[in-house]
Protein backbone atom coordinates (compact mmCIF):
# COMPACT_ATOMS: atom_id res chain seq x y z
CA UNK A 1 0.00 0.00 0.00
CA UNK A 2 0.96 3.65 -0.34
CA UNK A 3 0.30 5.89 2.65
CA UNK A 4 0.65 9.10 0.62
CA UNK A 5 0.56 11.18 3.82
CA UNK A 6 -3.11 10.51 4.59
CA UNK A 7 -4.30 11.36 8.09
CA UNK A 8 -5.87 8.93 10.55
CA UNK A 9 -6.03 8.43 14.32
CA UNK A 10 -6.06 6.03 17.24
CA UNK A 11 -9.50 4.97 18.47
CA UNK A 12 -10.22 6.48 21.87
CA UNK A 13 -12.04 9.79 22.24
CA UNK A 14 -13.25 11.69 25.35
CA UNK A 15 -16.57 12.91 23.96
CA UNK A 16 -19.91 12.26 25.66
CA UNK A 17 -21.86 12.92 22.47
CA UNK A 18 -21.53 10.06 19.99
CA UNK A 19 -22.66 12.06 16.97
CA UNK A 20 -20.12 14.77 17.74
CA UNK A 21 -17.36 12.16 17.97
CA UNK A 22 -18.33 10.83 14.53
CA UNK A 23 -18.31 14.37 13.10
CA UNK A 24 -14.83 15.06 14.51
CA UNK A 25 -13.56 11.87 12.89
CA UNK A 26 -15.24 12.30 9.50
CA UNK A 27 -14.61 16.03 9.16
CA UNK A 28 -10.89 16.00 9.95
CA UNK A 29 -9.37 12.71 8.80
CA UNK A 30 -8.63 11.26 5.37
CA UNK A 31 -9.03 7.85 7.00
CA UNK A 32 -11.76 8.22 9.66
CA UNK A 33 -12.09 5.95 12.68
CA UNK A 34 -14.95 4.61 14.75
CA UNK A 35 -14.63 6.24 18.19
CA UNK A 36 -13.98 4.25 21.35
CA UNK A 37 -15.94 6.20 23.95
CA UNK A 38 -14.93 5.34 27.50
CA UNK A 39 -17.42 7.97 28.70
CA UNK A 40 -20.11 5.31 28.28
CA UNK A 41 -18.63 3.18 31.04
CA UNK A 42 -16.88 -0.04 31.83
CA UNK A 43 -17.79 -1.95 28.68
CA UNK A 44 -15.97 0.54 26.45
CA UNK A 45 -12.67 0.33 28.32
CA UNK A 46 -9.70 -0.84 26.27
CA UNK A 47 -9.71 -4.59 26.94
CA UNK A 48 -13.30 -5.06 28.09
CA UNK A 49 -14.63 -3.66 24.82
CA UNK A 50 -13.26 -6.73 23.02
CA UNK A 51 -14.04 -9.37 25.67
CA UNK A 52 -17.62 -10.02 24.59
CA UNK A 53 -18.12 -13.66 23.69
CA UNK A 54 -14.77 -14.86 25.04
CA UNK A 55 -15.20 -18.01 27.14
CA UNK A 56 -14.80 -17.66 30.92
CA UNK A 57 -14.57 -13.85 30.88
CA UNK A 58 -16.06 -12.29 34.03
CA UNK A 59 -16.81 -8.59 34.37
CA UNK A 60 -17.22 -7.41 37.94
CA UNK A 61 -19.44 -4.38 37.48
CA UNK A 62 -19.18 -3.40 41.16
CA UNK A 63 -15.38 -3.46 41.36
CA UNK A 64 -14.99 -2.21 37.79
CA UNK A 65 -12.67 -4.94 36.63
CA UNK A 66 -12.51 -7.99 34.40
CA UNK A 67 -10.84 -11.34 34.92
CA UNK A 68 -11.06 -14.85 33.47
CA UNK A 69 -12.22 -17.78 35.58
CA UNK A 70 -9.75 -20.57 34.85
CA UNK A 71 -10.25 -22.88 37.84
CA UNK A 72 -13.44 -24.65 36.80
CA UNK A 73 -14.27 -27.03 33.97
CA UNK A 74 -14.10 -24.88 30.87
CA UNK A 75 -13.98 -27.73 28.35
CA UNK A 76 -17.51 -27.15 27.02
CA UNK A 77 -16.99 -23.39 26.73
CA UNK A 78 -13.72 -23.91 24.87
CA UNK A 79 -15.22 -26.57 22.60
CA UNK A 80 -18.03 -24.17 21.64
CA UNK A 81 -15.55 -21.39 20.97
CA UNK A 82 -13.22 -23.50 18.82
CA UNK A 83 -16.16 -24.88 16.86
CA UNK A 84 -17.24 -21.35 15.93
CA UNK A 85 -13.63 -20.40 15.22
CA UNK A 86 -13.03 -23.30 12.84
CA UNK A 87 -16.36 -22.76 11.12
CA UNK A 88 -15.37 -19.16 10.42
CA UNK A 89 -11.61 -19.23 10.02
CA UNK A 90 -10.57 -22.59 8.55
CA UNK A 91 -8.57 -21.86 5.40
CA UNK A 92 -10.20 -24.62 3.38
CA UNK A 93 -13.74 -24.96 4.72
CA UNK A 94 -14.37 -21.83 6.81
CA UNK A 95 -17.25 -19.57 5.78
CA UNK A 96 -15.64 -16.37 7.09
CA UNK A 97 -18.62 -15.59 9.34
CA UNK A 98 -17.07 -14.11 12.48
CA UNK A 99 -20.34 -12.96 14.04
CA UNK A 100 -19.74 -15.27 17.03
CA UNK A 101 -17.26 -12.59 18.14
CA UNK A 102 -19.43 -9.61 17.22
CA UNK A 103 -19.18 -6.43 19.29
CA UNK A 104 -22.68 -5.35 20.27
CA UNK A 105 -23.88 -1.80 20.82
CA UNK A 106 -23.66 -2.34 24.58
CA UNK A 107 -19.88 -2.59 24.11
CA UNK A 108 -19.45 0.02 21.37
CA UNK A 109 -21.66 3.01 20.73
CA UNK A 110 -19.09 4.24 18.19
CA UNK A 111 -19.25 1.30 15.78
CA UNK A 112 -22.99 1.51 15.35
CA UNK A 113 -23.14 5.31 15.24
CA UNK A 114 -20.56 5.35 12.45
CA UNK A 115 -22.38 2.59 10.57
CA UNK A 116 -25.65 4.55 10.78
CA UNK A 117 -23.95 7.73 9.55
CA UNK A 118 -22.28 5.99 6.61
CA UNK A 119 -25.53 4.24 5.66
CA UNK A 120 -27.20 7.63 5.49
CA UNK A 121 -24.41 9.07 3.34
CA UNK A 122 -24.82 6.30 0.81
CA UNK A 123 -21.32 6.57 -0.64
CA UNK A 124 -18.04 4.77 -0.08
CA UNK A 125 -15.17 6.48 1.69
CA UNK A 126 -11.69 6.09 0.18
CA UNK A 127 -10.32 4.93 3.57
CA UNK A 128 -11.70 3.78 6.91
CA UNK A 129 -9.93 2.52 10.05
CA UNK A 130 -11.11 0.02 12.64
CA UNK A 131 -9.15 -1.26 15.64
CA UNK A 132 -8.76 -3.90 18.32
CA UNK A 133 -6.72 -4.27 21.48
CA UNK A 134 -3.75 -6.46 20.58
CA UNK A 135 -3.28 -9.97 21.95
CA UNK A 136 -0.14 -9.09 23.90
CA UNK A 137 -1.67 -6.06 25.63
CA UNK A 138 -4.89 -7.97 26.33
CA UNK A 139 -3.32 -11.15 27.69
CA UNK A 140 -0.59 -9.42 29.68
CA UNK A 141 -3.05 -6.94 31.25
CA UNK A 142 -6.06 -9.15 32.00
CA UNK A 143 -5.62 -11.76 34.72
CA UNK A 144 -7.22 -14.94 36.03
CA UNK A 145 -8.98 -15.36 39.37
CA UNK A 146 -5.55 -15.54 41.05
CA UNK A 147 -4.40 -12.29 39.43
CA UNK A 148 -1.97 -14.07 37.10
CA UNK A 149 -1.72 -12.60 33.61
CA UNK A 150 -3.47 -14.79 31.05
CA UNK A 151 -0.46 -14.64 28.73
CA UNK A 152 1.21 -17.25 30.95
CA UNK A 153 -1.71 -19.68 30.51
CA UNK A 154 -1.13 -21.08 27.02
CA UNK A 155 -4.69 -22.39 26.62
CA UNK A 156 -6.30 -19.06 27.43
CA UNK A 157 -3.68 -17.12 25.49
CA UNK A 158 -4.57 -19.09 22.37
CA UNK A 159 -8.29 -18.39 22.84
CA UNK A 160 -7.63 -14.66 23.27
CA UNK A 161 -5.48 -14.47 20.14
CA UNK A 162 -8.07 -16.29 18.07
CA UNK A 163 -11.00 -14.33 19.50
CA UNK A 164 -9.29 -11.02 18.73
CA UNK A 165 -8.47 -12.23 15.22
CA UNK A 166 -12.17 -12.92 14.70
CA UNK A 167 -13.11 -9.50 16.06
CA UNK A 168 -10.75 -7.91 13.51
CA UNK A 169 -12.46 -9.76 10.67
CA UNK A 170 -15.95 -9.00 12.00
CA UNK A 171 -15.21 -5.27 11.99
CA UNK A 172 -13.68 -5.35 8.51
CA UNK A 173 -16.67 -7.25 7.15
CA UNK A 174 -19.08 -4.86 8.84
CA UNK A 175 -17.57 -1.79 7.21
CA UNK A 176 -16.50 -3.22 3.85
CA UNK A 177 -19.61 -1.82 2.21
CA UNK A 178 -18.67 1.71 3.27
CA UNK A 179 -15.00 2.05 2.28
CA UNK A 180 -12.76 1.23 -0.65
CA UNK A 181 -9.84 0.48 1.69
CA UNK A 182 -9.95 -0.60 5.33
CA UNK A 183 -7.12 -0.43 7.83
CA UNK A 184 -7.34 -2.46 11.05
CA UNK A 185 -5.01 -1.36 13.84
CA UNK A 186 -3.89 -3.84 16.49
CA UNK A 187 -3.19 -1.64 19.51
CA UNK A 188 -0.22 -2.87 21.53
CA UNK A 189 0.81 -0.25 24.09
CA UNK A 190 2.27 -2.90 26.36
CA UNK A 191 5.03 -3.62 23.84
CA UNK A 192 6.72 -0.44 25.09
CA UNK A 193 7.65 -2.53 28.15
CA UNK A 194 8.93 -5.50 26.12
CA UNK A 195 12.33 -6.58 27.39
CA UNK A 196 11.89 -4.89 30.78
CA UNK A 197 12.29 -6.80 34.03
CA UNK A 198 8.51 -6.97 34.38
CA UNK A 199 8.15 -9.00 31.19
CA UNK A 200 11.54 -10.69 31.04
CA UNK A 201 9.85 -14.08 30.59
CA UNK A 202 7.82 -12.93 27.56
CA UNK A 203 9.34 -14.68 24.56
CA UNK A 204 9.97 -12.65 21.38
CA UNK A 205 8.98 -15.53 19.10
CA UNK A 206 5.67 -15.95 20.91
CA UNK A 207 4.95 -12.23 20.59
CA UNK A 208 5.68 -12.32 16.86
CA UNK A 209 3.50 -15.43 16.43
CA UNK A 210 0.57 -13.82 18.27
CA UNK A 211 0.79 -10.71 16.11
CA UNK A 212 1.19 -12.78 12.93
CA UNK A 213 -2.06 -14.58 13.65
CA UNK A 214 -4.04 -11.36 14.00
CA UNK A 215 -2.35 -9.82 10.96
CA UNK A 216 -3.24 -12.89 8.87
CA UNK A 217 -6.88 -12.50 9.91
CA UNK A 218 -6.89 -8.86 8.78
CA UNK A 219 -5.36 -9.84 5.44
CA UNK A 220 -7.93 -12.61 4.98
CA UNK A 221 -10.60 -9.98 4.31
CA UNK A 222 -8.37 -7.82 2.11
CA UNK A 223 -7.68 -5.13 4.72
CA UNK A 224 -4.37 -3.57 5.78
CA UNK A 225 -2.98 -4.39 9.23
CA UNK A 226 -1.37 -1.76 11.44
CA UNK A 227 0.19 -2.05 14.89
CA UNK A 228 0.16 0.92 17.24
CA UNK A 229 2.58 1.28 20.14
CA UNK A 230 2.69 4.67 21.85
CA UNK A 231 6.06 4.20 23.56
CA UNK A 232 9.49 3.02 22.53
CA UNK A 233 9.78 -0.66 21.64
CA UNK A 234 11.81 -3.07 19.54
CA UNK A 235 10.23 -1.96 16.26
CA UNK A 236 11.68 -4.91 14.37
CA UNK A 237 9.17 -7.17 16.19
CA UNK A 238 6.30 -5.50 14.33
CA UNK A 239 8.10 -5.70 11.00
CA UNK A 240 9.03 -9.35 11.52
CA UNK A 241 5.36 -10.10 12.21
CA UNK A 242 4.53 -8.87 8.71
CA UNK A 243 2.49 -5.81 9.59
CA UNK A 244 1.61 -3.32 6.84
CA UNK A 245 1.73 -0.19 9.03
CA UNK A 246 3.99 0.57 12.00
CA UNK A 247 2.46 3.35 14.10
CA UNK A 248 4.74 5.07 16.62
CA UNK A 249 4.94 8.22 18.73
CA UNK A 250 6.96 10.51 16.48
CA UNK A 251 6.58 13.45 18.87
CA UNK A 252 8.35 11.94 21.90
CA UNK A 253 10.14 8.90 20.40
CA UNK A 254 10.53 9.80 16.74
CA UNK A 255 14.23 9.01 16.56
CA UNK A 256 13.81 5.44 17.81
CA UNK A 257 12.48 4.13 14.49
CA UNK A 258 15.87 4.96 12.92
CA UNK A 259 17.57 2.48 15.26
CA UNK A 260 16.41 -0.29 12.89
CA UNK A 261 17.38 1.11 9.48
CA UNK A 262 17.74 -2.19 7.63
CA UNK A 263 14.42 -3.54 8.88
CA UNK A 264 12.62 -0.26 8.22
CA UNK A 265 14.07 -0.02 4.73
CA UNK A 266 12.95 -3.57 3.97
CA UNK A 267 9.50 -2.77 5.38
CA UNK A 268 9.09 0.33 3.21
CA UNK A 269 10.48 -1.28 0.07
CA UNK A 270 8.06 -4.19 0.32
CA UNK A 271 5.14 -1.74 0.47
CA UNK A 272 4.85 -1.21 4.22
CA UNK A 273 4.07 2.16 5.77
CA UNK A 274 5.13 4.15 8.79
CA UNK A 275 2.33 5.98 10.60
CA UNK A 276 4.03 8.98 12.16
CA UNK A 277 2.26 9.81 15.44
CA UNK A 278 3.62 13.32 15.45
CA UNK A 279 0.61 15.12 16.96
CA UNK A 280 0.92 14.91 20.77
CA UNK A 281 -1.97 13.64 22.86
CA UNK A 282 -0.97 15.46 26.03
CA UNK A 283 -1.29 19.06 27.16
CA UNK A 284 1.67 19.72 24.84
CA UNK A 285 -0.95 20.01 22.09
CA UNK A 286 -1.88 23.46 23.43
CA UNK A 287 1.42 24.91 22.22
CA UNK A 288 1.42 23.21 18.82
CA UNK A 289 0.63 24.61 15.38
CA UNK A 290 0.68 23.08 11.93
CA UNK A 291 4.05 24.80 11.41
CA UNK A 292 5.60 23.38 14.58
CA UNK A 293 4.34 19.88 13.83
CA UNK A 294 5.54 20.08 10.24
CA UNK A 295 9.01 21.02 11.51
CA UNK A 296 9.04 18.08 13.94
CA UNK A 297 7.87 15.64 11.27
CA UNK A 298 10.46 16.84 8.76
CA UNK A 299 13.18 16.56 11.40
CA UNK A 300 12.25 12.96 12.22
CA UNK A 301 11.90 11.98 8.56
CA UNK A 302 15.27 13.53 7.75
CA UNK A 303 16.81 11.65 10.68
CA UNK A 304 15.52 8.37 9.23
CA UNK A 305 16.60 9.32 5.71
CA UNK A 306 20.13 9.92 7.05
CA UNK A 307 20.31 6.22 7.84
CA UNK A 308 20.33 5.43 4.12
CA UNK A 309 16.63 5.42 3.27
CA UNK A 310 15.34 7.49 0.35
CA UNK A 311 13.23 10.36 1.68
CA UNK A 312 10.89 10.08 -1.31
CA UNK A 313 10.14 6.50 -0.23
CA UNK A 314 9.60 7.61 3.36
CA UNK A 315 7.10 10.25 2.21
CA UNK A 316 5.25 7.95 -0.17
CA UNK A 317 4.89 5.32 2.56
CA UNK A 318 3.88 7.75 5.33
CA UNK A 319 0.63 8.19 7.25
CA UNK A 320 0.02 11.03 9.74
CA UNK A 321 -1.61 10.29 13.12
CA UNK A 322 -1.72 11.51 16.71
CA UNK A 323 0.80 9.89 19.04
CA UNK A 324 -1.90 7.95 20.91
CA UNK A 325 -5.61 7.97 21.64
CA UNK A 326 -7.33 11.06 23.02
CA UNK A 327 -9.68 9.32 25.47
CA UNK A 328 -8.11 10.81 28.60
CA UNK A 329 -7.81 14.36 27.23
CA UNK A 330 -9.98 17.43 27.72
CA UNK A 331 -12.52 17.63 24.92
CA UNK A 332 -11.11 20.91 23.59
CA UNK A 333 -7.58 19.49 23.51
CA UNK A 334 -8.82 16.35 21.77
CA UNK A 335 -10.58 18.39 19.10
CA UNK A 336 -7.36 20.30 18.49
CA UNK A 337 -5.51 16.99 18.07
CA UNK A 338 -7.88 15.91 15.30
CA UNK A 339 -7.90 19.29 13.59
CA UNK A 340 -4.12 19.57 13.56
CA UNK A 341 -3.73 15.98 12.39
CA UNK A 342 -5.98 16.65 9.42
CA UNK A 343 -4.38 19.99 8.61
CA UNK A 344 -0.86 18.58 8.86
CA UNK A 345 -1.80 15.79 6.48
CA UNK A 346 -3.15 18.28 3.95
CA UNK A 347 -0.07 20.51 4.37
CA UNK A 348 2.29 17.63 3.69
CA UNK A 349 0.24 16.31 0.77
CA UNK A 350 0.33 19.71 -0.92
CA UNK A 351 4.01 20.18 -0.18
CA UNK A 352 5.03 16.81 -1.62
CA UNK A 353 2.35 16.37 -4.27
CA UNK A 354 4.94 15.61 -6.93
CA UNK A 355 6.67 13.05 -4.71
CA UNK A 356 3.71 11.00 -3.57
Amino acid sequence: MNGNLISSAIGSMPFANTEHAIEVSLNNLDCPIWPQLSHFGLHEQMEMQYSEGMPCAVIDEVKGRMYFETSGDYSDAFAEFYESYIMAMDEDEGNGDCSAMAITEDYSHGIYALEKTLQAKGEKLPWLKVQTTGPCSFALTIVDENKRALWYNEEFRDVIIKALAMKCRWQIQKFSAYAENIICFIDEPILSAFGSSTYVSVNREEVVAALEECIAAVHADGAYAGIHCCGNTEWSILIDAGVDIVNFDAFEFGETIAMYPEKVKMHLERGGCLAWGVVPTSTAIREQTVDSLEAQLEKMMDHLAAQGIDKALILKQAIITPSCGTGSMDEADAEKVFKLTGKLGKRMQEKYQATI
